[in-house]
């Protein structure tokens, strides 16, 4: 299982950036993919998840309303649309696969990309 996160910089206050996971090694549909994110000092935090063989979409209630996870599953891929940044979603960024997983919570994510860094000023 390969996770390559891509798509992190730095972004004022306000502004947007989509992050891009792409997954290999494995079949990619009917598991359950995820993003979180870990600031300095702070504890991991989900921050999204999709399921990628019905859809469902889930997110922390820190960023309902602003970020969007989706998928590519021709291109086995999963994105995070993310809009109306604020400092506090400064952090280092990981994709996430819960393989066989249905998608129900944070803590059955096994594989894990090596991370993305956003930073908000």
């Amino acid at each position: 299982v390969q996770l390559v996160e891509s798509g992190g910089g730095s972004v004022q206050a306000g502004g947007s950036l989509r992050l891009s996971c792409a997954a290999s090694g494995y079949t990619y549909s009917g598991n359950c993919m995820g993003w979180f994110r870990q600031a300095p000092g702070k504890e991991r935090e989900g921050v999204a998840r999709i399921a990628t063989g019905g859809g469902s979409t889930y997110y922390a209630d820190s960023v309902k309303g602003r970020f969007t996870v989706s998928q590519d599953r021709g291109k086995n891929t999963v994105y995070l649309q993310m809009n109306a940044l604020k400092p506090e979603d400064a952090a280092m960024y990981h994709c996430a696969a819960d393989l066989g997983g249905m998608c129900l919570r944070w803590d059955d994510f096994g594989y894990w990309g090596q991370g993305t860094q956003v930073t908000v000023s």
